[in-house]
């Protein structure tokens, strides 16, 4: 049975993340990665998604951003995609804003990746995991919880306190284009649309060092995976 720990309320920010069913990978192939960005655009609407209209009228990846939302759902501060399992900080910006904007989100990925993969059924666990970032402080650390995960990518022992270049890592986090650090790096992108202009104006000159936050991102994450051990 689906349930939801913790309750969900306007101007409050949460991080929100998943995974694939049994750890499968959600993202197999760069096109993949490219569909969930432009759903996060979206997806963050209170208009349906019409990927129809768009696919008749031939609109590129990159033109998808260009296109007008008269309203949005939630606001997007970051997020990073990884190939079993997306991250989102975002808040609610309407009462019941979050759970529409995910079910819309959800609900169009996996109409797009069964499809195309000839499947059928679930894609990610439900319903989607949530943390409650109660604090401007936490906030801007949990930011850099979601942009560290690509680190597994490049140093496998990141959880485990064993990084060997510190620089190298940041510079190759900088350069994983499914995730919103670059944005915050000043990568001027289609994809910077995702973010909301006032969260990305607040957060970008304070957020913390990741060599700062490391040993407390592999804690927190810890956590995380331990919430999906749980027999549901």
């Amino acid at each position: 049975m689906a349930y939801r720990r913790i309750p969900f309320a306007p101007n409050e920010w949460y991080h929100l993340y998943s995974q694939g069913i049994d750890k499968q990978n959600i993202f197999v192939a760069e096109s993949d990665f490219q569909r969930f960005q432009a759903l996060l655009y979206l997806a963050n609407s209170i208009e349906p998604v019409n990927f129809e209209l768009i696919k008749a009228k031939n609109i590129s990846h990159k033109d998808i951003f260009t296109l007008p939302r008269p309203e949005t759902l939630v606001v997007i501060g970051a997020y990073c995609l990884m190939k079993n399992h997306p991250h989102l900080v975002v808040q609610e910006k309407q009462e019941g804003g979050i759970t529409i904007f995910m079910r819309k989100l959800g609900t169009a990925y996996t109409m797009y990746f069964d499809r195309k993969y000839r499947r059928i059924g679930n894609l990610m666990v439900k319903p989607f995991r949530s943390k409650h970032i109660d604090d401007d402080r936490y906030l801007r650390r949990v930011v850099q919880y979601v942009h560290l995960n690509p680190a597994e990518i490049f140093e496998r022992g990141w959880k485990k306190g064993k990084v060997r270049n510190m620089i190298a890592l940041e510079r190759q986090l900088r350069g994983y284009m499914f995730s919103s650090l670059p944005d915050y790096f000043g990568k001027r992108r289609p994809e910077s649309d995702i973010l909301d202009k006032d969260a990305y104006a607040l957060f970008r000159h304070d957020l913390p060092q990741f060599c700062d936050v490391l040993e407390e991102a592999a804690a927190y994450y810890g956590e995380i995976e331990s919430e999906f051990k749980v027999k549901r």
